[in-house]
């Protein structure tokens, strides 16, 4: 019996041909894992209900959050930090696993869900973060549905002192999974490179060297390509939106097989 630990992201199920698609992913073995590296949808009712679905399907899903499951509305009854919290505990309630939560072993590779965020740090020397979103010819939602709720530059630093505090007490080999990229070299690929600002922080440069891992695992720039950096592959797993088109060279098998085991 041979178990595969599959990857995917950036599902947005609101697209019709999406959910086709996520309704066709299936495991080729009742063992086999599945890693979503965020952006599922924006509703806390569809990312819960999709995810409920797979995890029907697969033995084990792992979720981390992308920056579409933070988006907010003025109507929501629960924003900011606390949306992330809700996300958290109705997806722990159908047994999917967070970045709260103890990392599974797949095999003898500890699989490490993430969640890090942005902090603008993506950006041209000489400038400071509010200069360098001021100047953006092209800006991403994430000022509109996420900044106005909580201080993203904080929680940032927050989420990055809370996971290296975790990563430094497991040893051994490791899958390394977050939304954003851990290092701006897949952000060169981006045709709007003022985008990089909302996509990552340099404060995760070393962690996939640091942190003993084989892969590191992202989503977020629809840009489905490998990225090696010290030797190391960041690999991005995007389904992405259906009207997008890649380069045949930057195209990875979806979903994206990360290892197997007998």
């Amino acid at each position: 019996m041979v178990r595969t630990l599959w990857a995917v992201s950036d599902l947005h199920v609101t697209f019709p041909e999406n959910q086709a698609t996520v309704d066709r992913l299936v495991p080729q073995d009742l063992g086999d894992w599945l890693i979503v590296a965020g952006d599922v949808a924006e509703r806390i009712p569809d990312v819960v209900r999709t995810l409920t679905a797979l995890k029907q399907r697969f033995h084990t899903v792992i979720w981390v959050p992308g920056n579409h499951e933070l988006f907010n509305r003025t109507t929501d009854r629960v924003n900011g930090k606390a949306r992330y919290r809700a996300l958290v505990g109705q997806l722990r309630a159908i047994g999917v696993i967070t970045p709260e939560d103890p990392y599974p072993v797949f095999g003898r590779v500890t699989v490490c869900p993430l969640f890090t965020l942005y902090d603008y740090s993506f950006r041209l020397p000489g400038l400071t973060a509010q200069q360098a979103v001021a100047q953006a010819k092209v800006k991403l939602d994430d000022e509109l549905a996420i900044a106005p709720y909580v201080n993203i530059e904080q929680w940032c630093a927050g989420r990055i002192e809370y996971t290296e505090d975790r990563l430094d007490a497991i040893r051994g080999p490791k899958v390394l999974v977050n939304h954003w990229p851990l290092v701006i070299e897949p952000t060169h690929r981006l045709r709007f490179q003022d985008i990089a600002l909302w996509c990552g922080t340099t404060a995760t440069r070393d962690w996939a060297v640091k942190y003993n891992a084989i892969m590191a695992i992202h989503g977020h720039l629809h840009i489905p390509a490998e990225t090696r950096v010290d030797g190391i592959s960041h690999i991005e797993v995007s389904l992405g939106y259906p009207f997008e088109e890649h380069p045949p060279h930057v195209q990875r098998p979806w979903p994206f097989p990360v290892m197997q085991i007998n």
